[in-house]
């Protein structure tokens, strides 16, 4: 890989950094640049994983003020989402190469399309946070959790929507509480999986550690002019460009 491949990944992270920060959706733009760049399919979104995981971290830090109270939910939670992540990871290390790169524009799609409602998943929290049916439902919530933390596993475009969809069906809290756990949550499921890549022969070490300087950058980048930019248009040009990319490989597939 040489300087002008490293400095475009360096950006392309950075971008996914400040866009997770953001609006989120981030990897819908790394991850294509690393298989423009000529990068196995299994082996950018390993290497894509590892590298945007202290993006999460600070995430999580951020909303730890928030998570007063959901003691008993993160004890079965946590641990069904590091399960859940170790799973879907142990899943995508031992798919075939062919096989995985079948699947990449519908992982695309699915993930657009997630982005692409997620304000629709906020209005739900909202409806049920209003509502206070009182049934906390926790077992359902791991198992439900452990479920998600598969898809994010094996390939975490959305994965953060999906958690969120989850912990509000099953989680009798407010939705500042909700969020707080969400992410909790994903970066529970992320570390799992990035850990056990650390181990793989999939990640690529030195891309890996260019693209996570980047995402820490682009994430502070983007906490700082957060208040500037109106998430919903960056949301809506990510979602756009995932669409793009997934009508791409789909034909790019057919020939």
């Amino acid at each position: 890989m040489n300087l002008e491949d490293s400095l475009i990944l360096l950006t392309a992270a950075a971008a996914a950094g400040a866009v997770n920060a953001l609006a989120g959706g981030g990897t819908l733009i790394s991850f294509p640049v690393l298989l423009a760049l000529g990068v196995p399919p299994i082996a950018a979104n390993v290497t894509n994983a590892v590298a945007l995981c202290p993006g999460y971290f600070g995430a999580t830090l951020a909303q730890r003020r928030n998570l007063e109270g959901a003691a008993a939910h993160l004890k079965l939670c946590v641990p069904a989402a590091l399960i859940g992540g170790l799973l879907g990871a142990w899943i995508l290390v031992r798919t075939h190469e062919r096989t995985f790169q079948a699947l990449v524009p519908f992982m695309l799609f699915l993930a657009s399309l997630l982005l692409a409602i997620q304000d629709k998943v906020r209005e739900f929290v909202a409806r049920r946070v209003s509502r206070g049916d009182g049934h906390t439902m926790r077992l359902l919530a791991a198992l439900l959790v452990g479920a998600g933390g598969v898809y994010g596993g094996f390939f975490s475009a959305g994965m953060s929507v999906i958690l969120l969809a989850v912990v509000a069906l099953t989680v009798d809290a407010s939705f500042t509480r909700l969020n707080a756990l969400k992410q909790v949550l994903a970066f529970a499921v992320n570390v799992a999986a990035a850990v056990f890549f650390l181990f793989s022969d999939h990640l690529l070490w030195h891309v890996a550690i260019i693209m996570a300087a980047g995402a820490l950058a682009g994430g502070a980048i983007g906490g700082r002019v957060a208040g500037r930019v109106k998430p919903a248009t960056l949301r809506w040009t990510v979602v756009a460009i995932g669409f793009s990319l997934a009508i791409y490989y789909w034909l790019k597939a057919l020939r």
